[in-house]
């Protein structure tokens, strides 16, 4: 925003009720001629003293509900002559000179169709509002200006700030840049899914529609427009008869087809134009319904392309689907950081789920816990609050791995200052090789294996699971998480108890 804003008008201010309307008689419409002159003199007047001789397109709109309804829209919106290399020369970011800039506001006080910002950051800005209203603002005073604008027959009044300053839909909502990550996360998508279509806004109302396969990402990204909204779809239905019945009864709705020869169309159509489109889509080879409802017909994801230094400067905000919040959420996150989350799930295949700020994200059977235990839920239980250390943060494919052992302190050190001691324990497994032996009197206590090598030859055969057994600790690899216990040397040692009480 700048210090120094102008409503600038046609407009008297004498000819105003007392509750501030306009009574007078002038039109709010161009008249496309002395009046719209003055408008254009009056602002080139404005960016002279300003410093400026250039100025960038933002948020570009055409049709729809830009268009303020006085006039009716002309073919190509006003911009034909204006952008010749067509509608995508018209995006945000574009630098203009000032007279393609006085062009754009041309188009914009006679209705056209098309509207945008005009900026030049940190000391200029132009915005044509309602009824041929317009706002200049200035890093300085511009006193030049205003006496050119009121011999111009306009009126310019001094106001706090212009009502079309861009103000972010939902401030708290984190914007996804189409970085390194977005692209590794689309090829990881086009991978699973085959193919999807990627949705090139590059001004409101206006986009174009690409088909991704791991053969074309890379071309169809050099050729999209700079500062482009994203949108990634799962691949249209070549069901076309299924893609037809997906119309509502009523609304708004975005149809996307391909034809035979792969070329891809898209127009925003309602009930009134229904059958109409139905017809078109008769000879499609694939097709879509979106519908432009709020919190319907989402995508998989969406970006906004950044400058080529990799800022992001456009201020798009699109409606954030569930993965746009979770990679939010994710750029919170680091490797190493303990975080506090409820089990929602333990999966029959072992995998612990957990809820850490509204992400699901898991717990693999070996981190849960350093001891050892038949099943997850010998460890945790839905519902449970736990801490547990974030082990990576893969953005591509949106997964969080958790450590609950990481957060717990390693007993193996302890174990392994247990060499030489003679306990009493348990046989809990009887294996070719030999038998296991908990040396620990608690139900996730260590077990060592006693190799047939160690056993008593006498009593080998007699062993069975439950039987206590004495044994020797005789080795701990701490790397690989083994013991190994020895029946036959502790014949020849004292026990030191730690069977029943844990004891070394």
């Amino acid at each position: 925003m700048q210090p120094y804003v102008y409503q600038v008008t046609k407009y008297d201010p004498a000819d105003r009720d007392q509750h501030g309307h306009y009574v007078g008689v002038e039109p709010a419409t161009s008249d496309h001629g002395r009046v719209e002159t003055a408008y254009l003199q009056a602002i080139a007047a404005f960016a002279e003293e300003s410093g400026v001789d250039q100025l960038a397109v933002r948020e570009p709109q055409i049709g729809g509900f830009c268009h303020f309804g006085l006039e009716p829209p002309v073919d190509g919106y006003g911009l034909t002559d204006v952008f010749p290399a067509g509608l995508t020369g018209f995006h945000d970011g574009a630098l203009v000179s000032m007279a393609v800039g006085l062009e754009l506001v041309r188009a914009m006080l006679r209705d056209n169709g098309a509207w945008c910002r005009l900026e030049a950051e940190g000391a200029f800005t132009v915005h044509v509002g309602w009824d041929q209203y317009l706002y200049v603002g200035s890093s300085r005073p511009c006193e030049a200006a205003l006496a050119r604008t009121r011999s111009l027959g306009l009126f310019p009044e001094r106001v706090h700030a212009s009502p079309y300053d861009f103000v972010p839909d939902d401030p708290q909502h984190v914007r996804r840049p189409a970085d390194a990550d977005f692209w590794a996360r689309l090829r990881w998508t086009v991978s699973a899914h085959r193919a999807v279509f990627l949705e090139e806004v590059f001004a409101t109302n206006a986009s174009r529609w690409h088909r991704l396969t791991r053969d074309t990402i890379e071309t169809v990204r050099s050729e999209l427009t700079p500062r482009s909204q994203l949108a990634v779809w799962p691949d249209l239905l070549t069901d076309v008869d299924t893609a037809v019945a997906a119309l509502p009864d009523e609304g708004m709705v975005e149809v996307v087809w391909e034809d035979k020869d792969g070329q891809i169309t898209s127009t925003v159509v309602d009930e009134t134009q229904f059958e109409a489109v139905a017809s078109q889509l008769a000879s499609a080879h694939a097709a879509g319904v979106v519908s432009m409802d709020a919190g319907e017909g989402l995508p998989l994801f969406t970006a906004a392309l950044p400058d080529s230094d990799g800022v992001l400067r456009a201020r798009w905000q699109t409606e954030p689907t569930p993965s746009d919040r979770d990679w939010a959420f994710l750029k919170t996150l680091r490797r190493g950081q303990v975080v506090t989350g409820t089990v929602t799930t333990i999966a029959d295949f072992g995998v612990t789920f957990v809820d850490i700020g509204g992400f699901t994200a898991m717990i693999n059977i070996p981190e849960l816990s350093w001891r050892p235990f038949d099943h997850p839920s010998d460890v945790v239980s839905v519902g449970q609050e736990i801490t547990a250390e974030v082990l990576d943060v893969d953005m591509v494919r949106e997964r969080v791995p958790l450590s609950l052992r990481a957060v717990q302190e390693d007993p193996w050190p302890q174990v392994a200052q247990r060499i030489g001691q003679v306990v009493t324990g348990p046989v809990t497994k009887i294996v070719p090789f030999g038998v296991f032996v908990r040396i620990e009197d608690r139900e996730d206590g260590f077990q060592g294996l006693v190799h047939t090598s160690e056993l008593n030859k006498s009593s080998e055969k007699d062993i069975e699971v439950g039987d206590a057994l004495t044994v020797k600790i005789i080795e701990v690899d701490t790397a690989r998480r083994r013991i190994a216990l020895s029946h036959a040397q502790a014949r020849t040692t004292r026990p030191q108890g730690g069977g029943k009480d844990g004891s070394a």
